[in-house]
């Protein structure tokens, strides 16, 4: 029976070559675009929200204007400020909504997501795409729909046994992309630990 440590070598091994085929440009110009004086929203539903929030509270960590959507101190969003929507389908409605509400009001939006034709992908101003292979997922059916029919599955390669490469990927490339915003902007580490909750 294969071990804890056999999944983890699969896991590891599926994240490599995914991390491999992320488009470079893709990634320079979300750091260009986060490195400006902005406010910055994250968004996503179910496991990608969770995603989203990690994310939020890094950038916060790292003296950035983060806030999670949907949050009842998150301030309305201004012209020029950054969506940021992690969606593995790209199709989730509700992400769609807050897609096309913060285009309205002239805000740029970024898609994490691993299928870059999606409705959300041709609604942003910037896709990073994270290609997780799809299993036999519809790609019409919305994050909603699939919730209620117990389909909770991201579309994601069967190796990850819950679906969760998408998830996996997100958070391993949010994690990823603070460490090289520390690299670039020469964070002090102690003022970034200073900013850690010290009231739970």
């Amino acid at each position: 029976m294969p071990s804890v440590k056999y999944f983890m070598g699969q896991m590891t091994s599926e994240l490599s070559n995914l991390a491999a085929r992320i488009s470079d440009e893709s990634i320079e110009r979300f750091t260009a675009e986060i490195l400006k004086e902005r406010r910055i929203y994250l968004a996503g539903a179910g496991r990608s929200g969770l995603i989203a929030r990690a994310f939020a509270m890094r950038l916060m960590h790292l003296g950035m204007e983060s806030y999670v959507v949907g949050e009842t101190v998150t301030p309305a969003m201004r012209k020029d400020d950054m969506l940021i929507i992690i969606s593995g389908s790209g199709e989730t409605r509700t992400m769609i909504d807050n897609a096309v509400t913060a285009k309205s009001i002239g805000g740029l939006v970024c898609l994490i997501t691993g299928h870059p034709e999606s409705k959300i992908a041709a609604i942003s101003d910037l896709v990073i795409c994270l290609p997780a292979e799809a299993h036999n997922a519809e790609l019409d059916s919305t994050y909603e729909i699939r919730q209620l029919k117990g389909e909770s599955k991201s579309l994601s390669m069967p190796l990850m046994r819950l679906g969760t490469l998408f998830e996996t990927s997100a958070l391993v490339f949010a994690d990823a992309f603070i460490a090289s915003i520390i690299e670039i902007k020469h964070c002090d580490i102690k003022e970034v630990v200073d900013r850690f909750s010290n009231i739970q």
